[in-house]
């Protein structure tokens, strides 16, 4: 069956919605679909402006209640993009990250293969782990999965995810599909630390926290690692394009990803200093240089480092006619030019607020 966007009889459900990649989404289905939304979270900031929507429903909670699991698994079609996805807390909370990416996944996955729902569950790139520098295309269906030892915990993530998806794939009378994310950016992404969040977030919230405090980019272990930057309207668009296919994507696992977005980590400073130097009218010279920092240093005990992570595409295009196709530099000006306006007042005593 393949949902028709004019239908107005079908609710969609995002668990996750009020993050970075579920407020893009929202915003996306009440303009292009005809749909209702049941959106289920625990922070809201990011879609004030959808509150009051006559076409949404919304809800305080999470994946740990029983109930909310079994609301939300009464809809035709769930969207779970909940997950504790900070690599700071992969060390220190490793439990809990594992709690979050696979206890409460599989019982969402359970509640839907009993009332036939389809769901779409987001999981990671990290599931491909620990990957080499000479790492080539990763194939969702093809490319061997090497961890770290158990003593380093880093990999309760991407250990966590992976259980998940073989935990839905073995499900008998779900129907499902799994999206990799490959470094999703854009606006909303993530939070500055010490003024709407703690810790320590993905790169390029990082690196823009930095300068807009005009603080060094601290690039780990150097930043020889590579990776490949995928913006979140493109990620929208594939959602669009799974919708539209229907059941031809049921049981299938999909990278999207932008090979053609791939950078070392030094190379992405690099290319931020010039862009937000440009945004703000200012010589790059009098920004500060990255400094380099260890992992373990930066992240604390327990990290390790994938050294490149290149999706394999060609399955979504197959079988979705889906590709991926903003360039790197607009990428980054967007999420750069949001991240600016939105933080741009606060000042350095910020950082020690809570």
């Amino acid at each position: 069956m393949i949902p028709q966007f004019n239908d107005q009889s079908i609710t969609v459900a995002i668990v996750g919605c009020g993050g970075f990649i579920g407020c893009h989404l929202l915003d996306a289905i009440l303009t292009r679909t005809k749909w209702r939304v049941f959106g289920v979270d625990l922070d809201f900031y990011r879609i004030q402006h959808r509150l009051n929507d006559e076409r949404c429903e919304f809800m305080v909670a999470d994946l740990a209640d029983k109930s909310v699991v079994e609301r939300i698994a009464k809809y035709p079609i769930v969207v779970n993009l909940a997950a504790i996805c900070m690599p700071s807390r992969y060390m220190a909370e490793a439990p809990e990250v594992i709690r979050s990416n696979y206890d409460h996944p599989a019982a969402l996955a359970d509640a839907c293969a009993k009332s036939g729902s389809w769901l779409i569950h987001f999981s990671t790139s990290e599931i491909y782990g620990r990957t080499s520098a000479d790492s080539g295309l990763l194939v969702e269906d093809e490319s061997e999965l090497t961890f770290g030892p158990v003593t380093a915990s880093r990999w309760s993530y991407a250990t966590a995810k992976l259980l998940t998806e073989r935990y839905i794939a073995g499900l008998k009378n779900l129907k499902w599909t799994v999206v990799r994310p490959f470094n999703f950016v854009g606006p909303y992404m993530d939070f500055m630390p010490g003024v709407d969040g703690s810790g320590i977030p993905r790169v390029l919230a990082n690196f823009s926290s930095s300068l807009v405090r005009g603080e060094p980019l601290k690039l780990v272990n150097g930043g020889v690692a590579k990776r490949s930057f995928t913006s979140v309207f493109d990620a929208v668009d594939f959602m669009f394009a799974l919708f539209e296919t229907g059941d031809v994507a049921f049981s299938q696992a999909f990278n999207i990803g932008n090979p053609d977005n791939e950078l070392t980590i030094a190379e992405l400073a690099d290319k931020m200093r010039n862009i937000f130097a440009e945004i703000k009218g200012m010589s790059v010279e009098t920004i500060p240089e990255p400094e380099v920092v260890s992992g373990v240093e930066y992240y604390g005990e327990g990290y390790e480092d994938s050294m490149r992570r290149l999706p394999s595409v060609e399955k979504a295009e197959r079988l979705l006619g889906f590709k991926a196709k903003t360039p790197i530099d607009v990428v980054l000006r967007e999420s750069l030019t949001w991240f600016v306006g939105h933080y741009s007042n606060t000042s350095h005593s910020d950082s020690t607020s809570s």
